[in-house]
């Protein structure tokens, strides 16, 4: 299960790899990242677990991914200006008047969906996305992620989404996003990866 084809080459890589070991090794594009490719692994190991056949695995892997949703909210604007995703003003600008962009991972991409004025609107934005998204399927794999070493605003998050979680599933499990992702968004970026409603 690799990356998003769309954002690395390794999808490809790997269908190279795999065409010489045919019937032995099969590829899924998650058309995700971290956290999102992550849930997508967890469902996959879950399905094992059932004893179920590779070939059905598979398709119900390619099935399922479309109903992912990660939306993110980072901390900084400052790593997208250095990966040149901004001009430097904007970063300046943005930083200046504390602005914390919220992006997703649509149909394999980055897509911005708004700004937010601090981490308490930004928090309430991603809790506004979660429901717009149609609502989580609690009886699939949910997932946190946050960059850099602190928890701090992911505590923080978890605090002001209790209504997301109460009553419906214990607070989901928290991981570090890696370098390969983080890099691009800098430390304090929060993430919730989960499957919609159908």
């Amino acid at each position: 299960v690799t990356l998003s084809s769309k954002l690395s080459g390794t999808y490809q890589s790997a269908c190279i790899a795999a065409s010489e070991y045919e019937d032995k090794v099969y590829v899924v594009d998650s058309e995700n990242v971290t956290v999102g490719e992550q849930i997508l692994v967890d469902y996959a190991v879950s399905l094992i677990n059932k004893n179920i056949c590779v070939e059905d695995i598979v398709k119900q892997l390619n099935t399922m991914k479309k109903r992912i949703r990660l939306v993110a909210l980072l901390d900084t604007l400052e790593y997208l200006k250095k990966g040149g995703r901004i001009s430097s003003g904007a970063a300046f600008l943005g930083n200046v008047l504390s602005i914390k962009p919220v992006i997703a991972i649509a149909d394999g991409e980055v897509s911005f969906l708004g700004k937010a004025r601090g981490s308490k609107q930004g928090n309430n934005f991603l809790i506004q996305q979660v429901q717009a998204y149609g609502g989580i399927d609690y009886s699939l794999p949910v997932l946190l992620g946050y960059t850099g070493y602190s928890t701090v605003l992911m505590d923080k998050y978890i605090k002001d989404s209790k209504e997301l979680w109460e009553g419906k599933i214990l607070i989901p499990p928290v991981v570090q996003v890696g370098a390969t992702i983080g890099t691009h968004i800098g430390p304090g970026g929060i993430a919730v990866a989960f499957f919609s409603e159908e």
